[in-house]
């Protein structure tokens, strides 16, 4: 299902919307898909065997055509970055396909303040092998862990900076020089995505833009709970309804995020953006007018939440995800909040 497609998100009730989603007639896409979109060679499974074979940490032959097996018939997927990286450089993908490919298992595609994300991705762009970037960043110091992270709202510039010098690293001098002077810059925790998480918590716990009126408890509980059964029993569950839950933001992981000591994940910022509706400040925007339509409207949030995740280095919305279907259903909200249509749905889905 499509963006423009959207007439059949308008049209569906929140029931039916649970039922499709429990029904498991949801195309979703696996890993083994994505490979295939960016590979689409028929020496697919010999050329990954074959990289996952050698090397220092070889596998042999046996278990890396068995891993490569689980990954091709969608039974398991990687999560290492480290194996992801390397899938890609077997595969001579380019440094785009490479962050899709890590975006569609990690959350994140590149990340431009990890130092081995960067010397990963300048290899790959100028068509090194994976031993050798291996070996190059081997060879680096590496980042101490900062004392305190720096402010995400006043630093969210540096990871765009970053990219940037590193894409301008004409060989492996340069690229050691330019690691090595950025180094105290390096992190891995996501500067943007934090600044994006801090605004939408901001407008949750001081609603009225004085003094912080709600706890971070109380916040979770009001707005981020949307009827989704709480505890880890998933027995029963269809593979949808699994993959909605998986992660659904509680009150600890809110706290661990707020105290920076946990990165904010994809899913968090889908369902703020839906909670708060991208209403940061009090200003005009045209899209409250009487006069847009609920289609107009659902295609201004698609192209605005896209353009968050894209500046977050996260992957855009895929209809073929089962979390990403249920966002793009509340997105075309009308009489309803975005967040009413959503905690309809959960609840339908999972019969609380």
């Amino acid at each position: 299902m499509g963006r423009n497609e959207d007439g059949g998100w308008g049209a569906m009730t929140p029931q039916a919307a649970a039922e499709f989603l429990r029904s498991g007639r949801l195309p979703e896409r696996s890993f083994s898909d994505t490979l295939r979109e960016l590979y689409p060679g028929e020496d697919l499974q010999e050329r990954l065997t074959a990289c996952f074979a050698r090397g220092e940490d070889a596998l042999g032959v046996e278990s890396a055509s068995r891993k490569v097996r689980n990954w091709l018939s969608g039974r398991h997927a990687p999560t290492d970055r480290e194996d992801i990286f390397r899938a890609a450089f077997a595969l001579g993908l380019t440094e785009g396909q490479a962050g899709i490919l890590l975006g569609r298992c990690t959350d994140c595609g590149i990340h431009y303040r990890d130092g081995r994300d960067v010397i990963y991705a300048w290899f790959l762009r100028t068509g090194r092998s994976f031993e050798e970037a291996r070996e190059f960043y081997a060879s680096l110091p590496k980042p101490e862990k900062p004392a305190a992270a720096p402010n995400a709202s006043g630093a969210s510039h540096i990871t765009h900076e970053l990219q940037a010098c590193f894409q301008r690293v004409r060989n492996t001098r340069e690229l050691r020089e330019c690691y090595i002077a950025k180094l105290p810059l390096f992190g891995s925790l996501h500067l943007r995505a934090y600044a994006y998480f801090d605004k939408y918590m901001s407008v949750l716990t001081s609603p009225s833009g004085d003094e912080q009126d709600y706890s971070l408890e109380a916040v979770t509980e009001l707005y981020l709970g949307m009827n989704m059964p709480m505890g880890r029993d998933r027995s029963g569950y269809t593979a949808a309804q699994k993959l909605i839950k998986h992660g659904w933001p509680n009150a600890t992981a809110i706290k661990m995020i707020k105290a920076r000591e946990r990165d904010v994940p994809r899913k968090l910022l889908l369902i703020l953006y839906v909670v708060t509706e991208n209403v940061l400040d009090t200003g005009y925007t045209e899209s409250d007018e009487a006069y847009i339509s609920p289609e107009e409207r659902f295609e201004d949030h698609w192209w605005t939440l896209n353009a968050i995740l894209s500046d977050c280095g996260m992957p855009t919305l895929d209809p073929r995800d089962p979390t990403d279907w249920l966002v793009l259903y509340s997105l075309r909200a009308d009489s309803d909040s975005m967040s009413e249509r959503m905690s309809a749905v959960i609840k339908n889905l999972y019969g609380e």
